[in-house]
């Protein structure tokens, strides 16, 4: 199993990066602030519009360190990738399924799967958790619905009927989502899903851990030879990660969702962390990113379980894991492929 090692986050926008011999240097106002071996990386993630000298992407490429740019907001931008080394085979086989609807449900219907039982979870935990602070009884009846939409999601074979599916089970699960809110509720609350631009504390959290998500995704995929811009449940966009974003969607409940709901019911986050633009867009002053990271990088290194391969990982790996689960599947060497049941 690959291992997992560190990721530099570069929180500040006016932040430039360069290379000296085997470092990664961060400059400000043309001075140096601090140095990291590349040997330490494995992810370098830098926020803002300054940028990374030539030499250091290149570096980057030929060591295989993930190089990430993000608007200061937490949008993807680009990602430096070394020279192609994926399997010809493996992906022949990938873009021939994508272009196959029939095959390509088959697929995906697995990760929504994985998204609904693990939204599920979630719910579960929490009445199991919280019965005396919540309304155990709602969070059940919810749960139960997504049950019954697991056994419709179970029988799917049509991929407009799958999209429905997992669009209204989303719908229920961030239905009760304010509920699971404990602390701080007057300035942490939600009422319902927006993006492009969030418009409150929750949402811009939870589009932050979701960019994070898919980028991990991406270069997990890549590791193990796959595509990560040609899906089987998104569809093809230019620019558009959409295999990174099918197998995302079985960890948004898991890895993104908890996660911020601990940093709000904890007080790891707090609303000086927060600005609203004058088009009512919210975004994660630097102090609120590098908290948000700090506990993410605490998070990914956690241990659990897989519970397919019954091998203790760190959280991080996970998507690598079902990465390489993804690349059996596609090969031959399992019956289907086996979406992430965390519990």
């Amino acid at each position: 199993m690959k291992r997992l090692l560190n990721t530099l986050y570069i929180t500040s926008g006016n932040r430039y990066l360069s290379l000296d011999g085997e470092n990664v240097v961060v400059m400000e106002d043309k001075k140096e602030i601090g140095r990291i071996p590349l040997h330490n990386l494995q992810a370098i993630v830098t926020f803002g519009y300054t940028g990374a000298s030539p030499a250091l992407m290149g570096a980057c490429a030929q060591r295989n360190i993930e190089l990430s740019f993000m608007s200061g907001n937490g949008r993807f931008l680009a990602r430096v990738s070394g020279e192609e080394k994926g399997n010809v085979t493996l992906r022949k086989t990938q873009y021939r399924i994508s272009e196959k609807k029939e095959e390509s449900v088959k697929i995906a219907k697995n990760f929504i799967l994985g998204k609904v039982y693990n939204a599920r979870w979630v719910l579960e935990r929490a009445a199991r958790d919280y019965s005396m602070r919540l309304d155990a009884e709602l969070l059940k009846k919810k749960s139960a619905f997504l049950g019954q939409s697991m056994n419709k999601i179970r029988q799917c074979e049509d991929a407009g009927t799958l999209l429905g599916l997992e669009g209204e089970a989303a719908s229920v699960y961030f239905s009760t989502f304010d509920e699971l809110i404990l602390q701080q509720k007057e300035d942490f609350y939600f009422h319902g899903r927006n993006k492009r631009p969030p418009l409150d504390n929750v949402n811009a959290m939870l589009s932050f851990g979701y960019s994070l998500l898919a980028g991990m995704c991406g270069g997990a995929l890549e590791a193990v030879g796959l595509d990560p811009y040609v899906g089987f449940f998104h569809t093809d966009r230019p620019g558009r990660m959409s295999l990174a974003l099918d197998l995302m969607e079985e960890f948004r409940s898991v890895m993104v969702d908890r996660f911020v709901l601990t940093l709000i019911n904890k007080r790891i986050m707090k609303p000086e962390y927060f600005l609203t633009k004058e088009n009512g867009a919210v975004i994660m002053t630097e102090e609120g990113r590098k908290a948000f990271l700090s506990a993410w990088q605490g998070k990914k290194q956690e241990m659990i379980t897989h519970p397919f391969l019954g091998e203790k990982i760190e959280w991080g790996m996970v998507p690598y894991a079902q990465s390489m689960l993804l690349a059996r599947f596609l090969r031959g060497d399992l019956d289907e492929y086996p979406p992430f049941l965390w519990k």
